[in-house]
């Protein structure tokens, strides 16, 4: 076993990252139970380990330690799902910045990397809060970066860095008291800890299960994509080749790319994103030649791939001949070929119901939602393939709404979040919306629209736990107001109908129920709710739809 570590070089940093990854994993549903509320959608955790999971996925060029970072956070950029991993990624950004042309580093360089990233995550957070992954990560790096001028031994550096995080992690419920009564700590901290224990532990030359590659949620792909869906079922592909390639250099200009490449090559299904170090590119044409030819004065080209989309074709069609249609299936988009247009609405969406009403409306359907945060590569792939000059997205979860933000920036054409946290909202929002109208007025009125909605959500407690003055049991029933607890109960009916009232709150302004029932029950199920309701709110009109929605028996809305 490992005893001391004066430098990493480009294998040591990789055999890092890889037992970071790989701890994570064996230990992520504990991050996961970790939730504030106990609802059964956790998924901490998981958005971390597959965040991080991406970032190793995408290390190739093991040259260099500033190769092997670069590859890091590009995967963690484009592998970024919820706002922890939003977090993680910028924090491997930092770290790849300041490491950046390093071929080695000592416990010194590595400490001021791991402060870089410090600097980018709180930067990534419109409102850092502390007593979150953020007060976890900056104790751990600034202790970091003391030990490392004494000893300059990076494993003595990483065991002091552990212990300062593990007490800040321990005192987050001092900064935040919704996780004192929770009786939990911060997930997106332990998490990040986690990683870093991992990390640790592969360096020492300990032995423990290896997740790394382990088979994930798919990402958007060639065969799922919506554009040529129905030219697909024709057998008539216009652009045959599927371009990928990662340019590495210096001050690569991705604005530059993507203006040439949409003008002068034909093509479509155009991405082009990056930093001015590692830029990614997918792109749909006929001339893949061309394609290299150009990107090769940026730079040096690595991961190269090329797939001829019409060989595919057949086994393409009988796979997916179901899902030919207009209506949202399976696949990470629905396959709806949208014609173009002024403006795109992409919304996430997790239930067939619902999925069904958004699309109904215009929309184009991510599947997503609870415990299934999309990353932001998805929303990218999505973006280059709707219609519209501009985009409007639609998270419909508050843990997606920091992932759509970095998407800006991101995309080849202007895009607009409308910060929705609840479906419900959505919903709303898509009454307003006009395909012929630019992105800026559509979001302006949709954001607005999303104001006068109060959401409801009826589940179930996970465990036994304390919030906001409720003693919890595990399996009572949970009613949510614009996501905070304020129901508790025993019966469906009874806590659907208290929770109700709770939404309502007097207000005379209001005068529209509607709920969306989730995928465990039948409109035989709901029907003497719906009654109830209706008999006790005799000057509202109640609406009810088959949302088709997990975990949640119930999505509510009052308007």
């Amino acid at each position: 076993m490992t005893a001391s570590i004066k430098e990493m070089d480009a294998a040591t940093l990789k055999q890092f990252f890889e037992g970071g990854c790989a701890f994570l994993g064996a230990n992520k549903e504990m991050v996961n139970a970790l939730n504030v509320f106990p609802v059964p959608d956790g998924d901490t955790g998981i958005n971390m380990f597959l965040t991080i999971n991406s970032a190793v996925k995408n290390v190739k060029n093991t040259a260099s330690v500033g190769e092997v970072a670069a590859d890091f956070a590009m995967g963690a950029l484009m592998g970024a799902r919820g706002n922890s991993g939003v977090i993680l990624s910028q924090i491997f950004r930092g770290f790849s910045q300041s490491v950046a042309g390093k071929t080695t580093i000592n416990a010194i360089e590595l400490a001021a990397a791991l402060q870089k990233g410090v600097d980018l995550s709180y930067k990534s957070v419109m409102k850092p809060v502390e007593g979150t992954i953020l007060t976890v990560y900056r104790l751990f790096a600034a202790a970091a970066i003391n030990e490392a001028g004494k000893s300059g031994d990076i494993l003595t550096m990483y065991n002091s860095a552990l212990a300062a995080g593990e007490n800040a992690l321990q005192h987050t419920p001092d900064f935040l008291p919704v996780l004192r009564e929770a009786g939990v700590v911060d997930a997106g901290g332990k998490g990040l800890l986690t990683i870093m224990e991992g990390g640790m532990r592969s360096l020492r030359g300990e032995d423990f299960a290896t997740v790394v590659g382990q088979p994930m949620p798919q990402p958007i792909s060639n065969s799922n994509l919506a554009t040529s869906a129905a030219a697909q079922a024709a057998g008539n592909i216009e652009f045959a080749y599927c371009t990928e390639l990662l340019i590495k250099g210096d001050q690569i200009d991705a604005e530059k790319i993507r203006t040439y490449l949409s003008k002068k090559i034909a093509g479509d299904s155009l991405v082009v994103v990056g930093t001015p170090e590692v830029v990614k590119i997918h792109f749909h044409n006929n001339t893949p030649w061309q394609v290299l030819n150009y990107a090769a004065d940026f730079g040096s080209l690595h991961d190269i791939k090329i797939e001829n989309m019409r060989d595919q074709h057949s086994e393409l069609a009988e796979r997916n001949t179901d899902n030919l249609t207009n209506e949202p299936s399976d696949d990470p988009i629905s396959p709806k070929v949208e014609e173009p247009c002024r403006c795109s609405v992409i919304a996430v969406c997790s239930g067939d119901g619902l999925s069904q009403i958004l699309s109904s409306m215009g929309a184009i359907i991510i599947k997503g939602g609870q415990t299934m945060n999309p990353s932001a590569e998805e929303l990218l792939e999505a973006i280059s393939h709707c219609g519209g000059e501009e985009v409007v997205l639609l998270p419909n979860n508050s843990n997606i709404i920091l992932t759509a933000r970095q998407v800006v920036d991101l995309a080849d054409r202007p895009v607009y979040v409308v910060e929705s946290k609840f479906i419900t909202q959505g919903v709303s929002a898509m009454l307003c919306f006009d395909r012929d109208n630019n992105g800026s007025d559509n979001e302006a009125a949709m954001s607005e629209a999303i104001k006068a909605v109060v959401s409801g959500e009826l589940t179930y407690a996970v465990r036994d736990s304390s919030y906001n003055g409720f003693t919890i049991k595990k399996d009572d029933m949970l009613g949510l107001k614009n996501d905070k607890i304020v129901v508790v109960g025993k019966q469906l009916e009874l806590t659907l109908l208290e929770l109700i009232e709770k939404m309502i709150d007097n207000n005379e302004d209001y005068g529209l129920i509607s709920l969306f029932y989730g995928n465990d029950q039948t409109q035989e199920d709901v029907e003497p709710l719906i009654e109830a309701i209706k008999a006790k709110y005799t000057d509202f009109d109640v609406e009810c739809y088959p949302g088709g929605q997990p975990l949640y028996y119930f999505l509510v809305s009052v308007e």
